[in-house]
């Protein structure tokens, strides 16, 4: 079965573009489009696609908060969702993942990266746009120190940091795999751990809570 995507943005020519773009990629077909964010959330909820792209400005209910509704913390079975925008402000790329994103593009991403990323967010892996990468871990790095990050519930294993600090570094789980000489049953058995033991629900919020703990830092 291909990867079903539903693609919401309030220009028509974009969402045209991000059609015709996905469509002509193998494995993987628009199977809706909306023009706010209200419509995303309900073509979200109804046809359940296996990937939403979101534009970020949007009337009546913003990307954010779109994403937040299908792929946040207080949804039991969230959506993956990658966000899309002409915009890379460091606030809008945190407040992406914080709703619960897998991903994170801007609009003049080619047909190959849009690809790798609605391939990526539906196998459950996330991948931000190149440009916006290395500003993204130095935003984590700026963050202010008042808010202590949340502890673990049990120890994290010296295998398990490894792992935590090569998804913080953006690789995937067959990367991982290859780096660590590890099989990509081990891989996934160590992240699935990983979330347990942080309460994350995904290799993305995995990610950010090495940042926030400075287990990783711009450079690193």
């Amino acid at each position: 079965m291909p990867i079903s995507v539903l693609v919401a943005d309030d220009q028509t020519i974009i969402r045209t573009g991000l059609r015709i773009m996905l469509n002509a990629q193998p494995g993987i077909e628009v199977v809706g489009e909306a023009a706010d964010g209200r419509e995303a959330v309900r073509l979200a909820r109804e046809l359940r696609p296996d990937v939403c792209l979101f534009d970020i400005r949007m009337p009546v209910t913003d990307g954010l908060e779109a994403t937040r509704l299908v792929a946040g913390p207080d949804v039991a079975d969230p959506l993956a969702v990658v966000v899309i925008t002409t915009f890379d402000l460091d606030e809008y790329v945190y407040g992406a993942l914080r709703a619960g994103a897998r991903g994170f593009l801007l609009k003049d991403t080619g047909p190959d990266l849009l690809a790798q990323a609605v391939r990526s967010a539906s196998d459950g892996e996330a991948l931000i746009a190149p440009s916006v990468t290395v500003r993204l871990l130095q935003a984590f790095a700026d963050l202010p120190a008042g808010r202590p990050a949340a502890q673990p519930i049990s120890a994290v294993t010296a295998r398990e940091e490894q792992v935590l600090l090569a998804v913080a570094r953006g690789l995937t789980n067959t990367e991982i795999a290859d780096a660590l000489h590890i099989s990509l049953s081990t891989v996934k058995t160590h992240l699935a751990s990983l979330m347990a033991k942080l309460g994350a629900r995904n290799r993305v919020e995995i990610a950010m809570w090495a940042y926030e703990t400075r287990r990783i830092l711009p450079g690193t």
